[in-house]
Formats: C-alpha cells, structure tokens, sequence
C-alpha cells in the first residue's frame, strides 16, 4: 500500500490539531507544523506515532516566512517524501475598529493567514506536479464571505484566501491537482475561547445549530475535500450550523 503524506500548517491546536489526528486515523503520515510550541508538537507527535502507527515529522517555524517554508520543503525531500496533500490551517485573530489597527498589525495578520497559504501552496505545487495529482485544502471563514466589524483585517486576509483559491484550482486543474477551502464559522478553539461568556451564549443563539462547531467536525470536512472529493475544485465550502 502506497504511503501518504499529509503536511498540516498550525497544527499544535484547534483545527490543525484535529485534522493531524483525522488524516492519522485513515493511515495517512502527518508533517506537522506550527510556530513555536514544540511541546504540543511532540506530544502530537508521540500520539499519532502510538496511537495509529503513522509516521509524524515536526517542524518549528513561521510559514508566512519565505526562508522558512523553503527550509520545511527541502527537508520534506531530503526524508524522500512524496507530499499527497497540504492542509493550510495556520491563521491568526485580529479585533478592533480599523483607525486603531497598525500597519504592523495588518501585515502581521496578512503574512500569517494570507501568505502562508501562498508560499506554501508554491511549494507543494511541484511535488503534486511530479505524481498529476495532489490536493491542497485552505482553511477560511465565514468573515471571508460576508465581512465582519471590528475584524476587518482577519476578513480581509479570508476574503483574499477564497480568491486565491478559486483563482488556483482553474490553473490547476488540468494537472489533476485539485484546490479548496472551508470557510468555518464559530469554533471551539482557543481562538474562541478568548470571547467572554456573555459574548459566547449571544453567538450561540445567533447560530441556528445552536452551538459552536467542534474542531474535528471542521476536520472531517477537510479529509473529505482531499480523499474522497476527487472531482470537486475551487469551491468554498462553508460550515457554520446553519448561521450565514
């Protein structure tokens, strides 16, 4: 049975983390990613390796660094892995009315969820190349879709995710590679778990599903648009219990 290799960014927590452990649990080998926490990562690591008998690498760094995610690529070579999918998963919040946002904070915002997606999906586009397949899931929002006050930078950053990856699934197609996202609504990440009670309950009410969804619900979508999707491209898959 041919091995697969799944490269998962962001993946110490929440929805990465979740989706490291869907993709293990069907056999797939996981390259793990995320920023600094390197004892999630090991931990992730030894669980997946234990647990399912998949082999896990670890990588420490920033994928909206260009050196960096050369740096990930080349040693995914050096170890002769065949990349099947990649999972763009890192991202970050930002809050706050658009006069008191910084130009560092938008440019923060904008290289961790935006441009990870782009030197990343640059990356693995030649890997998918060499086997005339492969498949590339970006991981977005509802705010991409429909915007959101006081979260205008985090917007803007899903918002051009979804174009990117309209705009590559037509240019990849032809070579079999297919290109998607999933636009989350509310989850239950620590991400969330920022909010105040009050705030939380409201949002609940908000969404006809009544709760927020669970990180290996976002997940399972995810291995669904990689495995078992094959004709599907260039879409922007939302889940959000029923909310927009």
């Amino acid at each position: 049975m041919t091995q697969k290799y799944v490269l998962i960014t962001g993946a110490s927590r929440g929805i990465g983390r979740a989706c490291a452990c869907c993709f293990a649990s069907r056999g797939w080998n996981v390259i793990a990613n995320c920023l600094e926490r390197k004892d999630l990562l090991e931990t992730l690591k030894t669980e997946l390796e234990e647990q399912y008998s998949v082999s896990c690498f670890t990588s420490l760094g920033d994928v909206g660094e260009e050196s960096y995610v050369k740096a990930l690529f080349q040693m995914i070579e050096e170890q002769g892995i065949t990349l099947n999918a990649l999972v763009n998963n890192a991202g970050i919040a930002s809050y706050g009315l658009l006069q008191d946002v910084t130009a560092a904070e938008w440019n923060r915002v904008i290289q961790t969820n935006l441009t990870s997606v782009f030197l990343c999906s640059r990356q693995a586009v030649p890997h998918f190349l060499k086997n005339h397949q492969g498949a590339i899931v970006n991981v977005s929002s509802i705010w991409g879709n429909v915007g959101s006050a006081c979260e205008t930078i985090y917007s803007a950053s899903k918002g051009g995710i979804n174009g990117f990856t309209r705009s590559l699934a037509k240019e990849l197609a032809p070579s079999h590679i297919r290109v998607n996202a999933v636009a989350c609504g509310a989850v239950d990440t620590d991400m969330s778990r920022c909010l105040s009670q009050e705030t939380l309950d409201l949002l609940k009410e908000e969404i006809p599903y009544g709760r927020l969804a669970k990180p290996e619900e976002i997940a399972a979508l995810v291995y669904t648009l990689v495995a078992e999707q094959t004709y599907l491209t260039g879409q922007i898959v939302q889940i959000d219990g029923g909310w927009f």
